[in-house]
């Protein structure tokens, strides 16, 4: 009973669904927006031209114009004229500002030393020494607070210094040789 009772409730819905989008469309709509004249209401009116000619004198006057801006002509391909040097003075000073000190090479006080893969896909994690210390950062995650794992690769990862937005590639470090101590 509960069964025929939910039909007749379903149904009712749809009924109720229909008539509610029958209004809607037949209450919007009422046709354009915009009240204005169709172009195809109107009969086509050419324009009063009187001469219908090309005008070449006026083509060859824009020719012969010359550009003589300051700037560079944008037209033209070759590179602007050296400008001329003017009456002997004295010569202007050459600015001369701060020399360019390009930045230090980022340091990253960690040794990488390997790397693991979920076995259902996610984000790498890469095995980093610092001291005694060993830390488990997977892709996106803070190293020591400073830095940001972009990336790891099989035998690199690419770190990013969060204050400054500078990059570095940290290759992997081949553990020393244990089995030295183990031959006889």
């Amino acid at each position: 009973m509960k069964g025929r009772r939910d039909l007749y409730v379903l149904a009712g819905l749809v009924v109720l669904l229909a008539a509610a989008g029958y209004y809607f469309f037949t209450s919007h709509s009422g046709g354009p927006v915009i009240p204005g004249v169709l172009a195809a209401d109107t009969k086509f009116q050419p324009l009063n031209v009187q001469e219908p000619a090309l005008r070449l004198d006026l083509l060859d006057k824009i020719h012969r114009m010359v550009y003589d801006g300051s700037h560079r002509n944008i037209f033209v391909a070759e590179p602007p004229p050296i400008p001329k040097e003017g009456p002997a003075g004295p010569a202007a000073r050459p600015v001369i500002g701060p020399k360019f000190v390009p930045p230090a090479p980022l340091v990253v006080p960690v040794e990488f030393f390997g790397y693991a893969t979920p076995a259902r896909g996610g984000r790498r994690a890469a095995f980093f020494t610092s001291g005694d210390d060993v830390l488990i950062v997977a892709e996106g995650d803070t190293l020591l607070g400073r830095f940001r794992v972009d990336r790891v690769n099989n035998d690199t990862v690419d770190v990013e210094e969060i204050s400054s937005g500078r990059h570095t590639t940290l290759r992997m470090v081949q553990p020393p040789d244990q089995a030295q101590g183990l031959n006889p």
